[in-house]
């Protein structure tokens, strides 16, 4: 089982990148995909998640209307849209994978980490 997370990488605020997590070893449809970050000194916490069937998404306040996820099943592939970005959103960002919507940041398997930096 791998989630391989990319896309990482030093911006300067207000600007944007787009994160992907590649799923191999797992059937990647059957399961939520949600994205989490962990600043320095800080405690990992969760961005969102995307769910199975209809894609429902759900988003912590700090990034609602800036970050989007969205996934594509054939591709094993999910996203993260990040938008107007600012130094506080400057963390290690990981995707990971559980049968279960949306558990906070108690996730069943885990990729490793990509890097976003916010700075000018």
């Amino acid at each position: 089982v791998q989630l391989q997370a990319s896309g990482g990488g030093s911006v300067q605020p207000g600007g944007s990148l787009r994160l992907s997590c590649v799923a191999s070893g797992f059937t990647m449809r059957y399961y939520a995909i949600g994205w989490l970050r962990q600043a320095p000194g800080k405690e990992r916490e969760a961005v969102g998640c995307i769910s199975t069937g209809d894609s429902s998404t759900n988003y912590a306040d700090f990034v609602k209307g800036r970050f989007t996820i969205s996934r594509d099943d054939a591709k094993s592939t999910v996203y993260l849209q990040m938008n107007n970005l600012k130094p506080e959103d400057t963390a290690i960002y990981y995707c990971a994978a559980d049968m279960r919507y949306n558990p906070g940041t108690e996730y069943y398997y885990w990729g490793q980490g990509t890097l976003v930096t916010v700075s000018s």
